[in-house]
Formats: structure tokens, C-alpha cells, sequence
């Protein structure tokens, strides 16, 4: 028989080419329960990733983009999983309604496009990671890295940074005492961290070059979402 994915010749229970299975187990109660635990498996899920860029997350950063890419799960996946896991948090325990807010009367087009940020963090977060990856790569221009690489990396940490909040955000809405401020400093302090040491941890200039590469892809981000509000309104007008 033929493979069903890529139509090569196959006598055994997986294809040579593709590695698909000959013959697909019906998806149940069972399938779906292993999905879940795959992604949550200690040893090489989410709960893994977590605890490695946390311990040591330039090594294992740099390990991910030249050798091995199986042992943390893939960095598109992790920020959108870790933004879900933000804005469940912040659904049941209402935690960013005291620390993120933008006025505007007129509701206009930048107002909306802010919400929409609020509402889709994962999609949000990889746009936000162009911006700062922008900086990163002129300030850390003379390393090998190229621009999809270090955004990479900031899927990464960004990812950490949103799960840093999350955990603020349960404590405080359990409290009821006022810890998102001292979140953002934290998440702030592990994503200069982070980037600096996957440049060179020894090196003090690399974490001076992570803050205002954060710093100014933040305000970069920030006010291309309000130019283009304003651009948009400005077009409307006419």
C-alpha cells in the first residue's frame, strides 16, 4: 500500500519517508487524554520548557536553535499555550482591570485595536516580539544570530513573562492584595535577564543592551498600534 500523507511505497506500520502511521488509531476519550499529557509531560512539555528557561534559559535557548529542537516544546506553541494560560487567569480572577486600561471617550480605532491586544495576547505577543526582535538584532548586530532566530528566543521568554503574570494575577486575585505592579517588574527583570544571558552571561553590556532593546521595542509596539489608529480614523474621515 501506498502512504496516505506523501504516497510512498510502505510494508510496515509507518511510513519510511514521512514517518506516518499506516493506519490511524480512531480519535477517543483515551487519544484525547494522551494529547494533553504530551503536552504537559515533565521531561519534554510545557512543565519541562518551563522549568529550563527559567533555571538556565540562554543555554537552552542557543541548544534549541543549533541542536536540539526536541526537547522543549516549539515556541510558537508555548507563547500562544502561555498567553491562554494569561487570559484564563485573568477571566476568573479579573486581576488586569486595575493595571491595564485605555482611556478614550470617542471609542476610536486606536481604542479597539488596544482591545483587540487585551483579547488576543498569543497573536499579540508574536507581533509585539517583532518589534523588540527589531532592537535586539541592531543592538546584539555584531552576534551570528539573524532576525528569526532572536525572535525565537523572545517567543521564549515573552512566553515566561506571561506565565510570571498569570501567577501574580491568581495570588492577587486570592488575596486581594495589590501584586501586579511588582509583577511587571519581575517579568520585566527575567526578560532582560533572559535575553542578556543567551547573548553572553558574563558580559554586564548584554544585559544593559536587553533593557533598552525591551525598553524601545515596548514603545515601538506601543505607538504603531496608536499611529495606526489614528491613521486609520484620519483615512475614515474623508
Amino acid at each position: 500500500m501506498n502512504c496516505k500523507n506523501c504516497n510512498t511505497e510502505v510494508d510496515s506500520n509507518f511510513c519510511p519517508n514521512c514517518g506516518q502511521p499506516t493506519n490511524l488509531k480512531r480519535i477517543d476519550g483515551h487519544y484525547i487524554i494522551h494529547e494533553i499529557e504530551h503536552v504537559l509531560h515533565f521531561e519534554r512539555g510545557i512543565l519541562y520548557t518551563i522549568r529550563e528557561l527559567v533555571t538556565n534559559p540562554g543555554q537552552n535557548i542557543r541548544n534549541y536553535l543549533s541542536e536540539n529542537r526536541s526537547r522543549l516544546v516549539k515556541p510558537i506553541i508555548f507563547i500562544i499555550i502561555t498567553s491562554l494560560i494569561y487570559t484564563l487567569c485573568n477571566y476568573f480572577f479579573h486581576f488586569e482591570d486595575n493595571y491595564v486600561k485605555y482611556w478614550d471617550n470617542k471609542k476610536s480605532t486606536t481604542t479597539e485595536i488596544f482591545e483587540w491586544i487585551q483579547r488576543h495576547y498569543g497573536y499579540a505577543n508574536i507581533i509585539m516580539g517583532i518589534c523588540i526582535a527589531l532592537w535586539t538584532k541592531l543592538f546584539f548586530k555584531k552576534h551570528k544570530f539573524n532576525f528569526f532566530e532572536i525572535l525565537i528566543l523572545l517567543c521564549f521568554v515573552m512566553g515566561i513573562g506571561m506565565l510570571i503574570y498569570s501567577v501574580f494575577g491568581v495570588i492577587q486575585g486570592l488575596t486581594h492584595i495589590n501584586l501586579m505592579q511588582i509583577a511587571g517588574i519581575v517579568g520585566f527583570v527575567y526578560t532582560t535577564w533572559a535575553v542578556g544571558h543567551f547573548f553572553g552571561k558574563d558580559k554586564i553590556i548584554n544585559y544593559v543592551k536587553a533593557f533598552f532593546a525591551y525598553i524601545l521595542g515596548m514603545l515601538t509596539f506601543t505607538l504603531t498600534a496608536i499611529l495606526l489608529g489614528t491613521l486609520i480614523d484620519l483615512m475614515t474621515k474623508h
